[in-house]
């Protein structure tokens, strides 16, 4: 099948737009090989993004989105696992249906029927377990991710305990089970289904999202609806959501005992996921606390009067406490003055005036610390499919 087929109903590819040597947004750190491979691409409704692989396709978002706490929709990154992607011909007749062994009753919901439930909204970061997977080292199998497999949005859409209710829970449910419209290319390849706890799923943050930044979600991003689960890692936003299984037992699947899993406390978890865990492995949940230089860019030529340093910070939902930022490589830091909070699980948006600096390279670091005391470490926390790289950025700028 030729690349420019392979994105299903979204249309061709409309051309490459950029290799690696002209994005220098792209980090350096990456491997050679995604380096020389990556390059812009356009499909319809997005703004040129950086195709890593395109069967299934797997878009980043580039830098210089991330100067704003809000990502906008036509730059939102995009990520599948399966190259089964629906068309929007295909979603005409869509439906979720809900039910299960620990649900009351079978039900089906139009588009409709969810908009007619009391609707919530919740700003909060989809990022991939992933993200960052390209610049760990050494490096790991998997998708190669720079720094832009992530974004965030303000996401609108009825609670999915509202949606839950309607088809009942029984007292033994103990998971709630995910499924969307997007299937395997080829036999034998597991179907993508994801589960949640039933605490989690009842959360009142979690939503079924119909709308992203106050438009239709677009059709890369989960249309007509998407599961959204803030604070935790973007493999359980489900995308195109067509069935919902209340459970009384845990979910079975490729994707929740083989894949997204990292070793038992090596990360911190809000709240556990006792039913999938094992002595050995937990699946990945919380997102790690981490940050952003947005501007200037790798390589960047900058006023040795001054300039300004923006970038994003980002955790789990316990917030933002500060951010600090090195202009010498880390031999000193000075705290950035952090914007207004859009949401416990958004981007913080923050700034630092560097003041004059001699003539020469800087090399720039920044991290954040959260309300909960987590701070960036300093040293990857190894793991065999690279989830959850938030060492602190590092680049360097050109003093004139």
């Amino acid at each position: 099948m030729r690349r420019r087929d392979i994105i299903v109903g979204a249309g061709a590819l409309i051309g490459h737009e950029a290799s690696a040597a002209t994005m220098p947004w792209l980090s350096p750190d990456l491997p050679d090989g995604t380096r020389a491979e990556a390059h812009l691409v356009q499909t319809p409704g997005k703004q040129p993004l950086i195709q890593l692989s395109d069967r299934p396709p797997n878009l980043e978002t580039p830098i210089q989105a991330f100067r704003t706490a809000i990502t906008p929709n036509d730059q939102f990154f995009v990520r599948y696992h399966l190259a089964g992607i629906p068309d929007e011909k295909s979603l005409d007749t869509w439906n979720l249906e809900v039910g299960g062994d620990a649900a009351e009753r079978t039900v089906k919901l139009t588009a409709q029927q969810l908009n007619d439930l009391p609707q919530t909204e919740i700003t909060a970061v989809c990022q991939c377990s992933g993200n960052g997977r390209g610049l760990v080292q050494p490096h790991v199998p998997g998708v190669q991710w720079g720094r832009g497999g992530m974004g965030c949005a303000t996401w609108h859409g009825p609670r999915l305990r509202d949606v839950l209710g309607r088809a009942g829970v029984k007292s033994e449910a103990v998971e709630v089970w995910v499924e969307g419209a997007d299937l395997p290319a080829m036999p034998g390849t597991p179907e993508f289904r994801k589960s949640l706890p039933l605490s989690r799923a009842l959360a009142a943050e979690t939503i079924v999202a119909t709308t992203m930044n106050g438009g239709p979600l677009p059709l890369l991003n989960g249309f007509p609806a998407r599961l959204v689960v803030p604070g935790w890692t973007a493999t359980y936003w489900m995308k195109h959501l067509t069935r919902i299984t209340i459970s009384a037992k845990p979910l079975d699947s490729f994707w929740m005992k083989k894949a997204y899993r990292v070793p038992a406390g090596l990360f911190p978890v809000a709240q556990g996921f006792a039913t999938q865990d094992d002595a050995s492995t937990w699946p990945i949940t919380d997102i790690v606390v981490n940050s952003l230089i947005a501007t200037p860019i790798h390589g960047e030529q900058v006023e040795r009067s001054g300039f300004t340093v923006r970038g994003i910070a980002w955790d789990n939902g316990s917030g933002i406490q500060r951010v600090d930022v090195s202009l010498d490589g880390g031999k000193s830091w000075l705290s950035a003055l952090l914007d207004r909070e859009l949401s416990l699980y958004s981007f913080r948006t923050w700034r630092l005036e560097s003041g004059p600096l001699p003539r020469g390279t800087a090399e720039l670091r920044v991290r954040a610390t959260s309300n909960s005391k987590r701070t960036q470490p300093e040293v990857w926390p190894a793991n065999p499919a690279g989830y959850h790289n938030n060492v602190p950025q590092r680049l360097t700028v050109k003093v004139a």
